[in-house]
């Protein structure tokens, strides 16, 4: 990926999350240490910012508003792709950005809808993100481990790298 344009990489990082989804965010508590929990992507904006709807009153937003940087976490096991991202977060109460993201699904969890007093967004800006990509069967993987331990060769695990974005 290292030559890679920026819009080139920017366009892989889309890409990737928009066919995965689901991330695990990881704020930190000086209490409690590290928590994580799933978070459905509501979207990822042309500047790399990653976007979710979240409860205004959670524990991840009294987190954020102590220690803005988090951990974000990409897994598509089937495809064997991962993308691991650094961000800074922020609290975003904006209406019309929250008209422009809604979907079916977030009512599912916000039952008033846009005017639920509780519905706000996560913005999440990456300072650093990786990924790694074999994109091979899960049979091409099994055999591709099980040569590495029979020749006793490393396993080549695929494409990994930075993104710029």
């Amino acid at each position: 990926m290292s030559n890679w344009s920026k819009a080139e990489s920017l366009q892989y990082f889309k890409d990737k999350i928009k066919e995965i989804r689901t991330a695990m965010l990881t704020t930190y508590n000086a209490e409690k240490g590290f928590n994580s929990r799933p978070m459905g992507t509501a979207d990822v904006d042309n500047e790399g910012n990653v976007w979710f709807f979240t409860n205004e009153y959670s524990p991840k937003a009294s987190e954020i508003s102590v220690e803005n940087t988090v951990s974000l976490t990409y897994s598509d096991i089937k495809n064997h792709t991962y993308l691991s991202v650094v961000a800074e977060a922020s609290i975003v109460d904006d209406k019309a950005k929250m008209k422009e993201l809604w979907n079916p699904f977030v009512k599912a969890f916000f039952p008033e809808g846009l005017d639920d007093p509780k519905l706000t967004l996560l913005k999440l800006t990456p300072t650093d993100a990786e990924y790694w990509d074999s994109s091979s069967s899960s049979m091409v993987v099994l055999f591709n481990i099980l040569k590495a331990t029979i020749t006793g060769k490393m396993y080549d695990e695929g494409e990994h790298g930075k993104i710029d974005i």
